[in-house]
Formats: C-alpha cells, sequence, structure tokens
C-alpha cells in the first residue's frame, strides 16, 4: 500500500466502490479504493476458462438492461451485448406444453397475490401467499432460490415487490464481472488490504488494515451486509443500527456450476430444463449460453449451501443425476466440469446478494444513510428498489459519492 493518508477512503472494490471510486476520481477529489482481495470486482468476477469462454462465476445478467448503465459502460469499453432473450423466457425441455402453461398461470397468480399484499397488509413471509392447494409451489419456491437466494418462508413481501425490474436482460459476451473490475480505470487501488476497524471518534479517521493504518477525512463503506452483520468490519464508536439493519438483509446464495457439453449441438442456444419439477430444492440448466457447448447451472438457497459442504464434487454429481433424470444415463458421458466458486464460504462475501427478511424491508434505508456525514454506506443492499443488482451497487455508489462530495463543499464553505 502506497497511500497512508488520503482525502477518502472506499473499502470494498465491488461494483459500489469501483462506482464511487470513480465518481470522485473523476471529480479530483483524492481517494483510495481498498479492497481485501487479490482482484476488484467483488460478486462481479469473470474467469476465462481453457477454451477462452469468458465465465461469470458471479453476477453475469444485466437486469433492467434498458435503464442499466453497465450497457454504455461495457459498450464504451468495446465489448459486446448479446441482446437474446433469457432461457427463463423460453420453453423448458422436458416439460410438457400443458404443464408449463399450468406453471406459468400458477406463478403468475402468486405474483400477482404478492403485488396485492404488498399494498394492503402487513409485511410478512412470501410463503404465505402460496395456494395450499397448487401442485406448484415446490417449483415457485425453487425460482425464488435463483431470484432472491432463499427460500420463500425467509423472503419479506414488501422488499420483493419493491424491486423494480423492466424485463430486460441482456448479458456481456466478455463479461460481466471483467466490465466491472476494468470500470475502476486508473483510480488508486491497494488490493490485498483487508479493513479491520475504522475509528471515526477523532478528528480524521484512522482506518486499520492488515497492511497499515489509513488516515482519511471521510469513507464510503461497501462491504457485504454479512460483513456488518457480522461485525467484521469494527467501528469505534460502534454503530449498532448499521449492524442491526444489516441483519435484516442478509445475503441469499446462488451458486453457479459451469460443464462442458459433447455434442452441444442437440440443443438449441439459451435453451433450458429443470432438473425436477416437483420440488424446491433442484437447479435450474441453462443450455448452450451464447451458444457455446457448455451448461450453465443454478443452484440456489438451502440447496446450494447443502451442496458447498461437499465442495465442487458435491455440485458435479448432483448436477448429473438430475440431468441424466432428464435426458438419460448416456449423457453422463458427455458433460465434465469447468469452473464453480462457493460464494457462501467466500470469506469476503459470505453469500451472493440481498434479500430483506419479513418485516425488515426498510432496513436498507437505515443501512444507506450516512453517519456524521463522514462515513457513507452503499452497495446493492442499500438500494431501494435494485437490490441483488451489479447496477444497484453502482446507482448507491455513485449517490454516496455524491454526496459526500457536497458534505466537502459544505465543510470547506
Amino acid at each position: 500500500m502506497s497511500v497512508s493518508d488520503t482525502k477518502v477512503v472506499i473499502i470494498g472494490g465491488g461494483a459500489a466502490g469501483i462506482a464511487a471510486a470513480r465518481r470522485l476520481h473523476d471529480a479530483a477529489v483524492s481517494c483510495l479504493l481498498v479492497e481485501a482481495r487479490a482482484r476488484l470486482g467483488g460478486r462481479a468476477w469473470t474467469m476465462t476458462d481453457p477454451s477462452g469462454f469468458a465465465l461469470d462465476l458471479g453476477c453475469g445478467w444485466l437486469h433492467s438492461a434498458d435503464r442499466n448503465p453497465w450497457v454504455a459502460i461495457a459498450e464504451k469499453q468495446g465489448r459486446t451485448i448479446d441482446r437474446s432473450p433469457p432461457p427463463w423466457g423460453r420453453p423448458a425441455i422436458g416439460f410438457p406444453p400443458a404443464e408449463r402453461s399450468a406453471f406459468a398461470a400458477a406463478i403468475a397468480a402468486f405474483h400477482d397475490r404478492l403485488d396485492a399484499a404488498a399494498q394492503t397488509k402487513p409485511d410478512g413471509p412470501a410463503s404465505a401467499l402460496l395456494d395450499p392447494n397448487s401442485r406448484w409451489n415446490g417449483l415457485i419456491g425453487a425460482v425464488s432460490t435463483y431470484m432472491s437466494g432463499v427460500e420463500l418462508d425467509r423472503l419479506s413481501v414488501l422488499d420483493f415487490a419493491r424491486y423494480h425490474d423492466s424485463e430486460v436482460n441482456w448479458r456481456v459476451t466478455q463479461g460481466l464481472g471483467a466490465t466491472v473490475a476494468a470500470h475502476a480505470g486508473h483510480v488508486p487501488v491497494a488490493l490485498g488490504c483487508a479493513v479491520r476497524l475504522i475509528d471515526h471518534s477523532g478528528p480524521r479517521l484512522a482506518i486499520d488494515t492488515t497492511n497499515g493504518t489509513i488516515t482519511a477525512d471521510r469513507a464510503i463503506i461497501t462491504v457485504p451486509s454479512t460483513m456488518l452483520a457480522r461485525e467484521e468490519l469494527v467501528f469505534r464508536p460502534a454503530l449498532p443500527d448499521k449492524a442491526e439493519a444489516a441483519r435484516g438483509l442478509p445475503l441469499g446464495l446462488a451458486d453457479k456450476l459451469f460443464l462442458a457439453l459433447a455434442d452441444a449441438e442437440e440443443f438449441a442456444k439459451d435453451t433450458r430444463l429443470f432438473g425436477r419439477t416437483d420440488r424446491t430444492a433442484t437447479a435450474g440448466y441453462h443450455m448452450r449460453p451464447f451458444g457455446r457447448p457448455m451448461i450453465e447451472a443454478y443452484f440456489g438457497g438451502n440447496l446450494a449451501a447443502e451442496l458447498e459442504t461437499g465442495g465442487e464434487a458435491a455440485f458435479v454429481d448432483f448436477a448429473l443425476n438430475e440431468l441424466t433424470g432428464v435426458l438419460g444415463s448416456a449423457f453422463a458421458r458427455r458433460i465434465k466440469p469447468i469452473a464453480l466458486h462457493s460464494w457462501g464460504t467466500d470469506p469476503f462475501a459470505r453469500g451472493s446478494y440481498s434479500y430483506a427478511l419479513p418485516g425488515r424491508a426498510d432496513c436498507r434505508a437505515i443501512l444507506a444513510a450516512p453517519v456524521d456525514e463522514r462515513l457513507f454506506f452503499a452497495g446493492e443492499a442499500c438500494s431501494a428498489h435494485d437490490f441483488s443488482t451489479a447496477h444497484g451497487a453502482l446507482f448507491t455508489g455513485i449517490a454516496a459519492a455524491e454526496r459526500l462530495i457536497v458534505a466537502r463543499g459544505v465543510a470547506r464553505a
């Protein structure tokens, strides 16, 4: 770490931290972006497989793409936007048309009940709005684990209804994670530098890190809500309201396993299948993403957490059993694992993206509120309407930076 004194420290080099640091740097505010990992991007992470394909092990979709700033950022970087319709809007393999129609009607009715309840009833768990007589409740629950990373009994109705989605979904061919990391540009960065304590008791902040102490006037904190809930990042004086708000916004879990697929041309580009249609503990399979010879398998919620205890082999075995159950035993010879990252055991994340517990939807505003106009907070968990997304993180990062700029101006006046 070459900088030990700066005007602003941004803690966390994910989408929010990068957006905040880039905004400050472009405004000629002296700042330092501090990241515990050896790379930028946080929960946005692109790796390159042996065939040269960019694989997003973290967030990969440009949700609400028609208003998502990462689209323009990616294009400015010279990247390609794939505007193909997402697989979840296509017919699923092994799902008879009559059953697909029945499931589509059931999940649409469930979401209608969610929206109505958010307007007329006290907050509660989304599971309370399931039709107790519906045969599709298991699969509706599985979809929840893909979307929110958690089962419906832990999901706030009000928070879920507040999410804004234009239902336009695109991807970056060269990887969203790579796009996010590259957006840092020429911002000064300290990698491999974990922050342990922020002392805001004095006239200047003293930020204790694994690489020494940094002094600054202000800080923007963008670490995942799990880090604040566990108080792994310590504040002196303590900020109990922040820790409590973060505990109301745990990170759901969504892991992706990439599998190489031989004779992939049998499947149309961007088709999908469910491992099972009668339970929540099942994976979703995206066949030939971008037309590539591979499968992108999605595991969420309790299923992903259970499989993480067994490592990559557990994910592969589970996928193998489900895929052969739908496509026949011979299909096992056509697939082999490429990559997986277990976000639940990642020490700097402990999950994938935030959801609100029932009754805790308003925790997002509490988490986002600045402290003494010196400590500012950002990240997807701080977003009222775009939580769980890279663009939600970006919006909050920019907002925190702009509020900080205003606060500096007032202090100087």
